[in-house]
């Protein structure tokens, strides 16, 4: 067994989003302090995206939400794994879990980020429980799949939810100097730009501004991302495997 570098540099770092802009909105800026520190990055996306969007087309805006994920990807000089499972129907079955697990074995990731399973969003509550479902076997030779097991367990940590709901951090990243880059991320996402204006009414990257600002309330920074590290046996990491400055909570 491996043992798990002390050097960011010499991580191997994936977030799991369930939609092709989810790692953005909720730990953009913690994956440019990781891709700053010289870490191998990945992302990996469960769903194409494919109802995002207001063309009938929906392969047109499968289509078009990879091109943007690619273009993000290649902006932070991050990897980028696609399952291309349909949006809105991601399920906890064999298939799913074998493509989360190729995720870890082809990242060869030493650390992940996943979605909480009390986030609002079906996909988004399947993609954390898939992930985690996923993090032993990725491990376990036997455990066959299109790649190699890992030498090593990787660590999770969770993402925050949307709006920060049904969410208590446990760790407080700061991104001031990142956030830039963060809003340039999601702004490569125009057609999500365009949809939810037009769907919902939102700022879009407005409202990922300012759950930033919120998580960075009574702290000396501007922008913060919030996230929980995942306890489970066996242990493998923990906090000295996050970019600083961070603060614990509580």
């Amino acid at each position: 067994m491996t043992t798990i570098p002390t050097d960011l540099s010499a991580l191997s770092v994936l977030a799991i989003g369930a939609h092709p802009d989810d790692i953005e909105i909720l730990c953009g800026g913690t994956m440019a302090r990781y891709a700053e520190a010289g870490a191998t990055v990945t992302f990996a996306i469960a769903t194409n995206g494919e109802v995002g969007g207001g063309d009938p087309d929906r392969a047109a805006i499968a289509s078009r939400r990879f091109t943007e994920a690619k273009a993000s990807t290649s902006r932070l000089g991050a990897e980028l794994i696609w399952m291309g499972f349909p949006d809105e129907m991601l399920f906890n079955d064999r298939p799913t879990r074998e493509a989360f697990i190729d995720a870890y074995r082809l990242s060869r990731a030493d650390v992940v980020f996943v979605h909480s399973t009390d986030d609002y969003h079906p996909d988004h509550r399947v993609a954390g429980q898939v992930a985690l479902d996923s993090r032993i076997p990725s491990a376990v030779p036997h455990v066959r799949t299109r790649y190699p097991a890992l030498e090593r367990i990787p660590h999770l940590f969770v993402m925050d939810t949307l709006g920060g709901i049904a969410f208590e951090p446990e760790f407080l990243i700061d991104i001031s100097a990142q956030q830039p880059v963060k809003e340039e991320l999601l702004r490569l996402h125009a057609s999500q730009v365009d949809w939810m204006r037009h769907a919902y009414g939102d700022d879009y990257i407005a409202d990922a501004r300012r759950q930033a600002e919120v998580r960075a309330a009574g702290t000396d920074w501007a922008y913060v991302e919030g996230f929980r590290s995942v306890p489970t046996y066996p242990v493998t990491g923990g906090p000295e495997l996050l970019p600083g400055p961070w603060l614990r909570q509580g």
